[in-house]
């Protein structure tokens, strides 16, 4: 869908100078997505992978995250060959909604209750983020926390249209439960 040099937004490596390239396709239908021009795959045309990295290669960054959409919708076998061979860190975050392909550094896990993750991801999971829009979401993400690693990161991010209401209530929950952490989505603020 785009492509773009900026910094990572969210979770652990937030604050990060990342290359982000966000791929079309996803049927996930999150009613509050802030990339619904990503869903229909059909209105992006491809792009060639070694012009992809030509323009990557024109930035400093070693750090790639590739996002959607749902990007595991796709085979990313390929994709992440050739970033690798270049020598690139790789980040993807995906709702595990998909069988993982490609080879990854780092897997940011965001679980959506409009379609589950696969089983099979959650002990891949590097960092579980959870974007909380209304009180129950706290269960859904204490039911996938205890899924996951023992080491994975454990993340919960306000949906951006209800932050000030939201937030405040996540920072109590994390008070009251210190294994998780706050993410902010700060590329929305700066």
């Amino acid at each position: 869908m785009e492509h773009f040099y900026t910094l990572q937004g969210e979770g652990f490596h937030q604050g990060k100078a990342a290359y982000f390239i966000r791929l079309a396709g996803c049927d996930v239908g999150c009613v509050w997505c802030d990339v619904k021009d990503s869903w229909d795959a059909t209105k992006h045309p491809l792009l060639n992978i070694d012009d992809l990295i030509f323009n990557i290669e024109k930035t400093p960054t070693k750090l790639i995250v590739v996002t959607g959409g749902e990007p595991l919708m796709h085979d990313l076998t390929y994709l992440t060959s050739a970033l690798k061979t270049k020598g690139f860190q790789l980040n993807i975050e995906t709702s595990g909604a998909y069988p993982l392909t490609g080879e990854w550094d780092w897997i940011c896990l965001s679980p959506k209750k409009f379609k589950a993750p696969l089983p099979e991801i959650l002990p891949l999971a590097n960092e579980l983020k959870v974007v909380i829009f209304n009180n129950s979401d706290f269960d859904w993400a204490e039911k996938y926390a205890v899924l996951v690693s023992a080491t994975c990161k454990l993340y919960l991010q306000p949906e951006w249209g209800k932050a000030s209401i939201i937030t405040p209530i996540i920072i109590d929950y994390v008070k009251a439960h210190p294994k998780w952490e706050l993410s902010l989505q700060i590329h929305k603020y700066i």
